[in-house]
């Protein structure tokens, strides 16, 4: 902030929390595996709304397995190294910490990996616990995370216990179920039941960003005044030395009558 203020330029402070997607046990697998996984594995994972880790029943995570590994495959192909679609780790210190993750839970689906390329297939891991270290982190990689829970109570206690995130996910067929979790959790996005690519709006604790919203977050809104110099006898009204008439005067402006001459 003390940088920007040497130019004038706005700033904007982003939440850094993991990013939590609860799927409830009515879904539809599939819907909610092509959405989950175009978004975590989108420009290799490296987006701060990425989806970062799910929250489901045992029950649900039977069923989602096949749906993300279908999905991963049409979206990638059988060999997702060779796909012009997916992308590659930005730099080597990064390719270096996501490896590590891999060795979290137990991997269900990909967990290749080549540090030559920087390539990580897109992996999902189950048995997952929350102490482990890729809980502990944003993960910013193709690694998606499913953490089992119980019931929709215990997983809006485990998103309150965490850092506020920049984004949370609900997908139910149940307008009940979604509305709890928006009502009584807390982050920048929330979006329910809809493709990542229609959120639109970002509110963070120091300004707003996406669509308009950015634009208007780091642009300078100067305020400006422009007056005639021909408005100077006005002006002579607010010049000390203060008569007692000059003050009765500007008294009587500045009260009820708003007069914005000076």
């Amino acid at each position: 902030m003390a940088a920007a203020a040497k130019h004038l330029t706005p700033v904007t402070l982003e939440l850094g929390g993991k990013n939590p997607c609860y799927v409830d046990d009515d879904c539809d697998p599939q819907t909610v595996a092509n959405r989950v996984a175009w978004f975590r594995y989108f420009n290799c994972g490296q987006t701060c709304v990425a989806p970062d880790y799910v929250l489901c029943s045992p029950h649900m995570q039977e069923r989602l397995l096949p749906a993300l590994q279908s999905a991963i495959t049409r979206f990638y192909g059988e060999d997702p190294r060779g796909s012009p679609s997916l992308g590659r780790v930005v730099s080597d210190k990064h390719f270096r910490r996501l490896r590590g993750l891999l060795g979290c839970g137990r991997v269900a689906i990909g967990g290749q990996s080549d540090e030559g390329e920087r390539y990580i297939a897109p992996t999902v891991l189950v048995d997952v616990q929350e102490t482990e270290p890729v809980m502990q982190e944003e993960i910013f990689g193709p690694i998606l995370p499913i953490v089992n829970v119980r019931s929709l109570d215990e997983a809006i206690d485990f998103i309150n216990r965490r850092e506020k995130p920049l984004a949370l996910y609900a997908f139910s067929r149940s307008s009940q179920v979604v509305t709890q979790m928006l009502n009584q959790t807390s982050s920048g996005i929330f979006g329910g039941n809809q493709g990542f690519i229609h959120l639109t709006l970002s509110t963070l604790p120091l300004g707003v960003i996406h669509g308009k919203f950015s634009f208007d977050t780091f642009s300078h809104h100067r305020a400006n005044l422009l007056s005639s110099s021909g408005l100077e006898k006005f002006n002579k009204l607010h010049y000390p030395p203060y008569t007692a008439h000059s003050q009765k005067l500007i008294t009587w402006v500045l009260g009820s009558h708003r007069c914005s001459l000076l």
